[in-house]
Order: structure tokens, then sequence, then C-alpha cells
């Protein structure tokens, strides 16, 4: 017996392809149009996202930093501004304070040029609190990047009672980008990426432990990831008077002492009670279309933190699994560039969600700079049994839940195992399931499903199946989607098409 379908059910449908609405004057109709480094968090009805200020065309140039937008339902998103009109004047003071003092002393920067990037924001206590990070962009020395590095890099504090008010009272600086002395500032070429400091003062993140304690993470391909414990009342550093006030290493990608130039970034901790384990979200790769999300976990927040194979990537382990990479279903371009994620959850309902930016692939027929088109994409997340959690295939849409049976699952459906290649989209093929529980096609075998569990289990191989929006099809659609791990960390997607 087929389950019960909504065919009239309103589902999303704005385009993919949003240059033709991309400009600043109708930003009315982006919803999650322009969407990069995205963080969300829920205040009164609504879900506020907030996000470095790239777009499509830098149309946001000229309009404030740090864009944000609202939603009560996750699927329809009202643009709202912007956070700041310019930098705090704390960050001009504190980068020439820095250079006056260093050995030899060096002249201040007037005026320098500033980027706006990675926003967290997180509700503490009646607050809530905006890290936010401004890189100063001039060379160190000189205007030549192949021979200096740029200067540092800031991460900053916001307060706010109520999102909904766009009212910050800004706290001034947490922590920085600090040379630690082991490397110069002074670059060997253009290809010499050995950075000058002990952590790169970007991407931050937010946790409070079940203890109570509150920690930073933060982090961006120079010499790994950081935590740094914060006072709880400040939610600054307790004092950053050495190196080690900056926090210690929890992930990185091989051995600090001979590379500090380490492809991640994008930290993202939280835990889960029910599983007990605090789980280390990061974006592996170059961002615009390499970027993949991989995962590791560890009973204790400060690690060591392990991938699903045990191996150690707080020691600088290759990290497994694996949640997102660039990937293509049929009938439609493909999705590369999808990670940097925002990791939250419904307070009433402690559903999970996964919330990126992704970009269109490089060439797309007919638009101009297709991969400088940055649609934001929210994701449900499950759970598997042995704890790990999976990404889903299709974004949400909040499609309403019908009752999955065995016939429902019989059909075609297109499938993708996320394998890891660099700047290479992995693509769907088709695999049948009968009615005699027989798999046919890309995949041959035998199938089982746990309708009590939602658990379909194909060669036994456990998949999580749950209703979806087909957006790929057209028109869209809803349909049937499920989601899981290969024993060896990859994400294997699926969507029934028919």
């Amino acid at each position: 017996m087929q389950p019960e379908v909504v065919v009239t059910f309103p589902g999303p449908t704005y385009p993919d392809n949003y240059t033709s609405i991309s400009s600043w004057s109708v930003r009315s109709e982006w919803n999650l149009a322009n969407v990069h480094d995205p963080t969300v968090e829920k205040c009164g009805d609504y879900y506020y996202m907030y996000q470095t200020d790239a777009s499509y065309g830098n149309v946001l140039d000229g309009h404030g930093h740090f864009p944000y937008r609202r939603s009560k339902d996750l699927v329809n998103w009202e643009f709202m501004g912007t956070v700041f009109t310019d930098a705090p004047a704390w960050v001009k003071d504190s980068l020439n304070n820095k250079r006056a003092r260093m050995n030899p002393a060096l002249p201040a920067i007037q005026n320098p040029n500033y980027g706006f990037w990675a926003p967290c924001v997180r509700k503490v206590g009646n607050k809530y609190r905006l890290y936010y990070c401004i890189v100063v962009t001039n060379c160190i020395v000189g205007s030549d990047p192949s021979v200096s590095w740029s200067e540092r890099a800031f991460i900053g504090l916001a307060e706010s009672d109520d999102l909904a008010t766009n009212t910050w009272a800004d706290k001034g600086m947490v922590v920085c980008s600090e040379p630690d002395g082991v490397v110069s500032y002074v670059r060997n070429g253009s290809s010499d990426w050995n950075g000058y400091f002990k952590f790169n003062a970007i991407d931050p993140s937010f946790i409070i432990t079940p203890e109570g304690e509150q920690w930073l993470i933060y982090g961006s391909w120079h010499s790994g990831i950081a935590l740094l414990k914060l006072n709880s009342a400040t939610g600054k550093p307790e004092k950053l008077v050495n190196l080690n006030d900056y926090g210690t290493r929890i992930a990185g990608r091989g051995d600090v002492s001979t590379n500090r130039w380490q492809a991640l970034e994008a930290p993202e901790i939280i835990y889960n009670e029910g599983t007990g384990y605090y789980y280390l979200f990061m974006a592996y790769d170059e961002l615009s279309v390499a970027y993949n999300t991989r995962l590791a976990r560890s009973r204790n927040i400060n690690g060591p933190y392990l991938g699903i194979d045990g191996a150690n990537v707080t020691d600088g382990a290759e990290c497994w699994p694996m949640l997102t990479h660039p990937y293509k279903f049929n009938n439609h371009t493909g999705w590369v560039g999808i990670s940097h994620c925002a990791i939250f959850r419904n307070p009433e309902t402690n559903e999970w969600f996964y919330a990126s930016q992704t970009r269109l692939p490089v060439g797309v027929p007919g638009i101009n700079v297709s991969n400088a088109v940055m649609m934001g994409q929210v994701r449900s997340i499950q759970w598997t049994q042995d704890g790990w959690p999976v990404v889903m295939p299709e974004r949400y849409a909040a499609v309403p839940k019908t009752t999955i049976t065995d016939q429902s699952l019989v059909g075609k459906w297109e499938q993708i195992t996320l394998e890891y290649q660099y700047q290479t989209m992995q693509t769907s093929s088709i695999l049948t399931l009968s009615s005699d529980k027989k798999v046919s096609g890309s995949v041959t075998g035998t199938w089982s499903f746990d309708s009590a569990k939602g658990i379909l289990t194909i060669n036994g191989n456990p998949f999580i199946v749950s209703d979806a929006w087909d957006w790929e099809a057209l028109p869209r659609k809803v349909t049937l989607s499920y989601a899981g791990l290969t024993s060896t960390g990859r994400s294997v997607w699926a969507k029934k098409v028919l």
C-alpha cells in the first residue's frame, strides 16, 4: 500500500540560478540567495541567519557588514539588513598598537583595508553573542604580497538583548592572529604559505558544555584548529599574556612542525546529550569548488577527536567521515563548494540541521561566472544507530511526514556515493528496489526495511529514510530520500525518482 502523499504540498519554487534577482535592489526576493558562511540561532518565533559579506557581483558592498535574514520555517527567508556599518574603532587601534610594539617598530596604518568574515551567533543566558572576524588585508610591510604576509585577523564580540532589534553593543577584541616567532612575516614568493602566526583568528565558533564551561573554537588553514576557554561572564579569554593563552590545537591535517599550511577551516562543535559525544565539524580544501565537510568526535571537549576509523584527528590524521562533497543528481548542474556549516537544532522538536553555502559549478552555460553563485542551503541531520550524524541529500523543505512502508520504497532511485575527489563532482547512478526485495542496476543484491526505525538496509548497509522534496525534478515534487555512511566514512545519498 502506497503512503499518503501530499500532492498539493506547496514546496519551494525559488530558482537555484538567482542571477536575475541578485542585485541589492531586489534583495526582498533573495530567500537564500547570496549566502556565505552562515550561522543560525533561534530568537522568538524566528531563526536568524548571519553571514560573511560575500555576494554574487559584490552587490552587498557599501551596505554594511555581516548581512542577516530570518525565517519561521527554515524554508522562506526574509533579508533584513546588516549588523555593522563600519569596522569598530578598536580594530584599527589594536592593529597599530601591535605594529608599534614590533621589533623593529612599524608605522601606523592610517586607513586599513578590512575583510568581514564568518560570524557566529549564540544565545548565552538572556543575551545573544555575535563572534565575528575582521581581517586586515594590508601587507605588514610594503604593498607586495609575495614578499610580505598580510596583517593579522581579529575576532571580536558584540552582544544583543533581542535579535529582532538588530541593536548590538560591541565588546571589543576576543583574540587575534599572533606571531609565534617560528616563521618571519617575510614571504619567499607567492608560493610560500608558511604562516607567521600560531593560529589564524578567523572562523569563530562557540559552545557551552553541559558543565557550563564556555569555549571558542577557531582557525583557518594555518596550523590547525584551536580551542580556547572563555570567561563565562565576559565571553572572552581570561588573559592573553603568552602564546599558550591563545588556545590548544584540537585538529589539523598533518604535522604542524613540518606543515603550517593546512587545508581545513570553519570548525563547529556541538554536543549531543543522547550520545555523550562532542562532534567537531570542519571544512576541508579550497572553498570555491572542492569544499567538503569532515567530522570527528570526542567524549571530552578538549579531545582527542577521533574519526570513524579511530584515527586521531587532533594529532593530524585525515578526518572521516565526510558528510558533504561536490555532487550532481540528474536534471541539475549539481553543487560544489558545500561546507563552512552551521549546526543547530529546533529547540521545540530537538531536530538537528545543517546549513551551509553552496556554489554552482564552474562554467555553467548561460550564467556569467557561475561558480560565484552562492546559494544558502539547509538540510536535515539524522543520526545513525552508532551515534554518527548524516546530512540528508535533499534540502529541507518542511515536507509533511508520510507513513513509509516496504511498498513505498519499491521503484527507481538515484544514488551517489560521495567518494573524495578533489574539485570533482560525484554523480548519481540508477538502482531499482523491487517488491521481491531484490536490488538491481548500479547496485545488486537484496534489501529490507525496518519501518519502526525508518532504516532501509541494502546488502547489510543501513540507511536512514525520510520524506523529501525533489529539488532537481521538473517540476519539483515530494519524494523519499535516504542517507548513510559506508564503513570507511563516505556518505551515501539517494532519492527516489520513479
